[in-house]
């Protein structure tokens, strides 16, 4: 069977199909968390709640009639999942007492640091100096290998405006790196 069909079974009940969904796609998923998130923790909170929610939510997939994928929809609850990790913590994290020591300044992402190291410092440069926007529209299409429907559901905006950021983002960066 292949993911679609594994989440069809899923959707049924099937727990040897949720199984074999988990095995084949945590990995992958796993890896995918690490480069947006360092902390193993959160990572591990997020893969659960992915799981959780795919279990639960397995019947509203639509798969192939919407252009979509089993492993798209996997990585989009995965990521939304993640936003709502990120959230949780700025929303828990307290203001410094007067007097206290100021926090160490935050370490980069390990996405980021993985960029800077294997395009070079003139590309991950170029890279760093896109808009955010711009930057996640290439971190999705490009090192996530996204489509351009995923990487709208992923970030929540429509498709023509992906197309719009991923056009504007290879402009950016062929005039950085000229």
């Amino acid at each position: 069977m292949n993911e679609e069909q594994l989440v069809r079974a899923v959707a049924r009940g099937d727990r040897a199909a949720f199984e074999e969904l988990y095995r084949r796609t945590s990995p992958w998923l796993a890896v995918r968390l690490r480069r947006r998130c360092a902390d193993e923790q959160v990572v591990a909170e997020v893969m659960q709640e992915t799981y959780l929610a795919v279990w639960r939510a397995a019947g509203s997939f639509a798969g192939a009639a919407v252009d979509g994928t089993a492993v798209g929809w996997l990585w989009t609850i995965a990521a939304r999942r993640l936003v709502d990790a990120f959230r949780r913590r700025a929303h828990h994290s307290r203001a410094p007492l007067a007097g206290a020591l100021p926090e160490p300044a935050p370490a980069p992402a390990a996405e980021d640091e993985v960029l800077a190291g294997a395009l070079g410092d003139h590309v991950g440069g170029a890279l760093r100096d896109l808009a955010p926007e711009l930057r996640q529209v290439l971190q999705a299409m490009v090192l996530d290998g996204l489509t351009v429907r995923e990487t709208a559901v992923l970030l929540g905006v429509p498709e023509g405006t992906v197309k719009t950021r991923a056009r504007r983002a290879r402009i950016a960066m062929r005039e950085a790196l000229s």
